[in-house]
């Protein structure tokens, strides 16, 4: 089965590793623009590919883009971390379709984020393996796995599980998939939850003079906890003020005195 890989960040790397070591063919892969890579330089070495072989995210409309695509006959799209969305007629070029791996229980957290609403609104977290369709993390499901939020998660350690745990179940799944061995289900329409990016910016300001509950307070300040990246703040004097909170048991040896 000859793949396209579409991916970015350390699950991208990892999951391209992963199907390189498993015999797949990745006949060509599609990333991020180089300044909005992460892991990129790991990436490159790992798929192994000439530039050619090596399309921009940004150009999935251009029509001599998709025509290079196809000419590659890939069977099966494959993406892990990647931040654009797909359309008809670039998924069209798959005849197996396209396979997703996202960090959250699908229908719940559908987007951005997912990490941080787990926290603030409470939604149940995990990680899914799903067909892409023209939605927003709207396909069909092929597998998921359910991550615990911990009282002393903050947006960051909270994200690094759910890291481990897309690359985990999409190790699982994989050879199950390729033997159509998985169960795929449908995602009930208008289910769940779905936050673009610029929601970010409706609980991260905390206002002063606003009335929350020491849960609701502490739960955005640690969901948005995740240096070296600006957390939550208070305007003071015309600045702003950034907080971030450590986390831990009572019986744990934090590095105190």
């Amino acid at each position: 089965m000859k793949i396209l890989f579409l991916g970015n960040n350390w699950v991208g790397w990892r999951t391209a590793a992963f199907l390189k070591e498993s015999g797949a063919q990745i006949v060509g892969a599609v990333l991020h623009k180089p300044e909005e890579r992460k892991f990129g330089k790991e990436l490159l070495e790992t798929l192994g590919l000439d530039q050619g072989r090596i399309f921009d995210a940004s150009m999935l409309r251009d029509s001599e883009v998709l025509d290079a695509i196809r000419s590659l006959s890939p069977d099966l799209g494959v993406s892990a971390y990647f931040g654009t969305i797909l359309k008809k007629e670039f998924l069209d070029i798959f005849p197996e379709g396209c396979i997703n791996v996202h960090p959250a229980l699908l229908p719940f957290n559908r987007g951005a984020h997912p990490n941080v609403w787990n926290i603030v609104e409470g939604s149940p977290a995990g990680v899914t393996v799903h067909y892409i369709d023209e939605g927003v993390d709207t396909g069909r499901i092929i597998a998921q796995r359910f991550v615990e939020v911990r009282p002393i998660d903050t947006g960051k350690t909270l994200y690094r599980r759910l890291e481990k745990a897309c690359l985990d179940l999409f190790e699982e799944t994989w050879p199950k998939f390729l033997a159509g061995d998985v169960e795929v289900d449908h995602v009930v329409a208008g289910s769940g939850t779905f936050h673009k990016a610029a929601d970010l910016k409706t609980i991260e300001e905390i206002k002063p003079n606003k009335l929350y509950t020491a849960r609701e307070l502490v739960d955005v300040i640690r969901a948005r906890t995740f240096e070296p990246h600006p957390g939550a703040y208070m305007v003071l004097d015309g600045k702003k003020v950034f907080m971030r909170l450590e986390l831990y048991y009572e019986d744990e040896d934090h590095g105190g005195d």
